[in-house]
């Protein structure tokens, strides 16, 4: 994978942990303006997850880099996102697969399994590349994720 610099986030933590992962996955965006995007066809994604904290876990991690690569890669690969109906769906337009609402639900996964650990880490950034001319940011504004 090819190193990159992505955006910084500020923070008040004193670690932060960087996953870089990639799944190949299809979406179409049900919107009459989405121009060809109205049409499903696939990107390989590649995503930037950044996790902030004060505490390590017992394993001496704040969070073991595999959790990480199972919670997207495994459940998005090699899928049509559209047909993942707790996350998306044609119904709103919060809930159609673009890049914006695919990184939310990023940090929104991640962050809800980041909850369930002892030392309750921070999901800070998602950093989502769908093109290699095009990515987006997203940040949750409480500094994590607004529950799943």
């Amino acid at each position: 994978m090819i190193q990159q610099i992505y955006p910084q986030v500020s923070h008040p933590y004193r670690y932060e942990l960087n996953k870089d992962l990639q799944f190949a996955a299809a979406h179409y965006v049900p919107s009459d303006s989405a121009g060809q995007c109205a049409s499903m066809h696939g990107h390989t994604y590649f995503a930037n997850v950044t996790i902030a904290g004060d505490e390590l876990d017992g394993s001496g991690f704040l969070v073991n880099f595999s959790e990480i690569k199972k919670l997207i890669h495994d459940r998005f690969d090699h899928s049509l996102l559209n047909e993942h109906a707790a996350w998306f769906g044609d119904d709103a337009p919060d809930r159609y697969p673009t890049t914006e609402n695919v990184a939310r639900t990023l940090c929104e996964l991640v962050q809800a399994y980041l909850d369930g650990t002892p030392n309750k880490p921070r999901c800070v950034q998602i950093f989502l590349r769908e093109t290699p001319t095009s990515y987006v940011v997203y940040r949750p504004g409480d500094g994590g994720a607004r529950g799943v």
